[in-house]
């Protein structure tokens, strides 16, 4: 087969799968003529207990895409710090000085690979010709943020091997006004570390670091990093605090994490290897970033894997958001839609004991060898790991025998594990039907499906899952989105007609909660200037961040989730799509609260009436939180970051029965407290 870059496949994938249909890959919004209504008369009985809600049932799915750790959630500043990179001066400029018209009469800087083996193999050594000479600057991540009056801590190290130097620091702005400036006077011939903390005298969204030599010398010099100190908890050398704020308040149920394609990498030298992101984070060895230039739309050389947010940092950062860790390993195949390069079965060992091993450093005792590493870096108690997935996006005969062999022995080890399987990157077709028929056979526990589609295709399958076999494997939803446009198409929006969509197709995952036990977005983060897959369902910049109309669908649901499923119907049926209306119920018994997710999809606003059968004595007042818009193309952005997120009043009813309205092409969540 040809080689071909995930994106033409996917395309042309979308087109086979959806069979030309052109209604599904138009944009059409919901239907603007006032329906003609019969009543929407609903039925809730609230004794009647369907299933429990997971309290995994609404997650979120992590990938290092669109520059989402480094660049993103790992709040490093200083682009290639090590200078490691593949080109290793990548990141870095060295500009004219003001007194000398070429830098190099000022000095000059050469990349040092060492001649010991190790992660850290590079560093930079620099000669300062002249006594106020020689300069180098870092760009960051498209640009550096910095902010006022916030504190940030720089450390690099160096060692004086002629001469006598003084550093000084700098943080620049956009016009290279100087906003901060610290002294590191360096001494001795031996590698020390030096730390500096630099207060920047006002904002900036793309400032840059600049170090100015002074005093003839030679300088090696490496590790250079610059961290804001205002982190998520204040953690040295940390993540950014906003990004995790917005993940928190998503109250996710699981973080599922690396990936995504990256745990395949395009050949499998370069698949995610979870060993290599845990211990000292100036040892851990970088990799270059599969997503790097894989679409010629948004090519990005400069994109690499330091693993500064590595395996431990993300174990700590789903405990952190109240989620349980979901880690994803690879399963000796690397992506099929480049290299396709499989592990000889006989080679495969090596990739199980990986998942062994993982098991052991989440939940080890200290005295064993993974289990003292955890506690080395910090956390002797367990981190009570319950998940763990094989493979991503794998699929056919080669993956289910992988499969087989990594099921067997970690199930022989650790029977209490639940192991999630895949059933490849498409959601119907010759690839799922296998997969799916192959995973049933062998009692698989947790079957993973993806769905990217137009929105149409999701309001259509709101159903997808009512039909499934109830004694088969569970489901786990663990990347869809609405694609405005086309899969992996550059000018995919996160507009109000996908996330309504998406909302309505929500209401069918939790309808048959007995089978989807849990669910995520994907990609979860974009970089405004460094992205290359849209849409997504948080956006920032060096300093801002929103959550797209999609992120407050998935809050909502998540935020309301309940803890057990009712039945609501219209003349005995499920609500899916009855004059554009689609709904479900749950009752959240530690709150004592009945919560209705009600979603028109339709350019009318329509009555509804819910009859309330049981024992359950509800009070005559309910919260009422609406998401809503009046154009599906709507979007968010940096401008008007809260332009649709939700709203929430007051509502009253009388007796056994609940009457209200719905605004057109809007998410409606209602709790109304009960008593027994």
């Amino acid at each position: 087969m040809k080689k071909t870059s995930i994106a033409t496949y996917l395309l042309a994938s979308l087109v086979l799968t959806l069979g030309c249909h052109e209604k599904l890959l138009s944009n059409s919004g919901p239907d603007t003529l006032t329906l003609p209504l019969k009543g929407n008369q609903y039925v809730l009985n609230t004794d009647q207990v369907v299933a429990p809600i997971q309290p995994t049932m609404y997650g979120i799915f992590f990938e290092d895409i669109n520059f989402g750790a480094d660049g993103g959630l790992y709040a490093e500043l200083v682009k290639n710090r090590s200078f490691e990179f593949a080109e290793p001066m990548m990141g870095w400029e060295q500009p004219a000085s003001d007194r000398f018209s070429m830098n190099d009469k000022s000095g000059f800087a050469v990349p040092v690979k060492y001649a010991d083996p190790g992660a850290n193999k590079n560093y930079l050594n620099v000669k300062v010709n002249a006594p106020a000479g020689y300069r180098l600057e870092n760009t960051g991540f498209r640009g550096m943020g910095f902010k006022q009056g916030v504190d940030y801590h720089l450390s690099l190290s160096a060692r004086q091997l002629e001469g006598g130097t003084t550093l000084y620091v700098e943080l620049l702005d956009e016009q290279n006004k100087v906003l901060a400036l610290a002294p590191i006077t360096l001494s001795g011939n031996s590698w020390k570390e030096y730390t500096a903390t630099l207060k920047p005298s006002a904002r900036a969204m793309k400032g840059k670091l600049h170090i100015r030599f002074e005093g003839k010398g030679v300088v090696d010099l490496d590790q250079v990093s610059l961290f804001p100190s205002d982190t998520w908890k204040n953690r040295p050398r940390g993540l950014r605090a906003d990004l995790v704020q917005l993940l928190a308040d998503l109250k996710p149920g699981f973080l599922r994490f690396p990936g995504g394609c990256i745990v395949e990498g395009r050949t499998l030298a370069q698949r995610y290897q979870w060993k290599k992101t845990v211990g000292d984070v100036d040892e851990r060895e970088l990799l270059i970033n599969r997503w790097n230039t894989e679409f010629a739309h948004r090519p990005a050389p400069d994109y690499f894997q330091t693993f500064g947010l590595g395996f431990f940092e993300y174990f700590q950062l789903a405990e952190d958001i109240g989620a349980t860790p979901l880690p994803i390993l690879s399963c000796g195949m690397a992506c099929q839609f480049n290299t396709a390069e499989l592990v000889p079965m006989e080679e495969l060992q090596p990739y199980v004991q990986d998942a062994l091993d993982l098991i052991e450093f989440a939940n080890g005792p200290v005295t064993s060898p993974w289990g003292k590493l955890r506690s080395d870096m910090g956390r002797p108690a367990p981190f009570n790991m319950k998940f763990i997935g094989i493979g991503n996006e794998q699929w056919g005969p080669e993956y289910i025998k992988r499969y087989k062999v990594f099921e067997k022995a970690i199930k022989e080890k650790y029977p209490d594990i639940v192991i999630v399987s895949g059933a490849g990157p498409f959601p119907d077709g010759e690839m799922f039907e296998y997969g799916m028929e192959e995973l049933k056979a062998m009692n698989a526990e947790i079957v993973d499906e993806h769905y990217y589609r137009a929105p149409q295709w999701f309001l259509e399958n709101a159903n997808r899952y009512d039909s499934y076999d109830r004694k088969g494997p569970k489901i786990f939803a663990g990347e869809y989105a609405a694609q405005s446009v086309a899969i992996a198409s550059p000018d995919n929006k996160n507009n109000w007609n996908c996330a309504l969509a998406e909302a309505a197709f929500m209401t069918g995952l939790e309808r048959n909660a007995d089978v989807v036990y849990l669910t995520s977005y994907a990609p979860l983060l974009a970089h405004a200037e460094g992205w290359q897959w849209t849409p997504d369902l948080i956006w920032f910049n060096n300093l801002e961040a929103y959550g797209t109309p999609n992120y407050y669908v998935q809050k909502l649901f998540a935020n309301n989730a309940g803890t057990h499923l009712l039945k609501i119907t219209e003349d005995g049926q499920p609500i899916i799509g009855q004059n554009g209306v689609y709904a479900t119920a749950t009752m959240d018994e530690k709150n004592k609260e009945l919560v209705f997710k009600i979603v028109n999809a339709t350019g009318a606003e329509q009555p509804i009436s819910i009859k309330l059968d049981g024992k359950k004595k509800t009070t005559t007042k309910g919260t009422l939180t609406v998401l809503a818009a009046n154009d599906k193309d709507a979007v968010n952005s940096f401008e008007n970051p809260q332009g649709i997120s939700p709203i929430s009043k007051e509502v009253g009813f009388k007796g056994k029965t609940i009457e209200m309205s719905v605004g057109a092409m809007s998410l409606n969540v209602l709790r109304v407290p009960y008593k027994n």
